[in-house]
């Protein structure tokens, strides 16, 4: 896969993800695919995906928008920016409008997106929303959970101090 390649590949997956058809999301990940969200946590499989972006974002949101900016792509792994927007759908919020920025990670095998990972400031949606601080607080608190639960995390803070991961 070449960068414009890749580019491409992130085209057709942000208009799939906009779509709300979750089979015709899931079929850019590989079989054995891992979808790491921010709000809904990881899924693994392309069955588990597609329930993700149409059982559950699509039922939360509308009017979703998604873009991938300056795409970088090195053979193996992408990453790119992006800007995405919706409107909630959830009862307590619904009619609010959200626009977040993030930045996406992209493991790829043969020609399919093997893992997806994103960092999102999701402080930002939940302000837009009017989520009252102390549900913000339980969230952020189970996101720090997820990040020192990874084991790049948890090898990271066994490392001392000056050290580096070997590639």
């Amino acid at each position: 896969m070449t960068g414009e390649d890749f580019a491409t590949l992130l085209d057709a997956f942000t208009h799939a993800a906009e779509s709300g058809d979750g089979a015709r999301f899931a079929q850019h990940f590989t079989e054995d695919g891992v979808y790491y969200d921010y709000i809904y946590g990881p899924h693994r499989g392309r069955a588990d995906i597609a329930h993700m972006m149409q059982g559950l974002f699509h039922r939360d949101a509308t009017d979703y928008r998604w873009e991938m900016f300056d795409p970088v792509f090195d053979g193996h792994q992408g990453y790119a920016w992006s800007l995405s927007s919706f409107t909630s759908t959830i009862p307590q919020f619904a009619g609010k409008r959200i626009v977040i920025d993030g930045m996406s990670r992209f493991v790829i095998r043969d020609g399919l997106i093997a893992e997806y990972r994103e960092s999102v400031n999701g402080g930002v949606a939940m302000a837009q929303l009017g989520v009252e601080p102390a549900r913000m607080a339980k969230v952020f608190s189970r996101w720090s959970g997820w990040l020192n639960e990874q084991p790049e995390t948890q090898a990271y803070l066994a490392r001392p101090k000056g050290s580096r991961a070997r590639s």
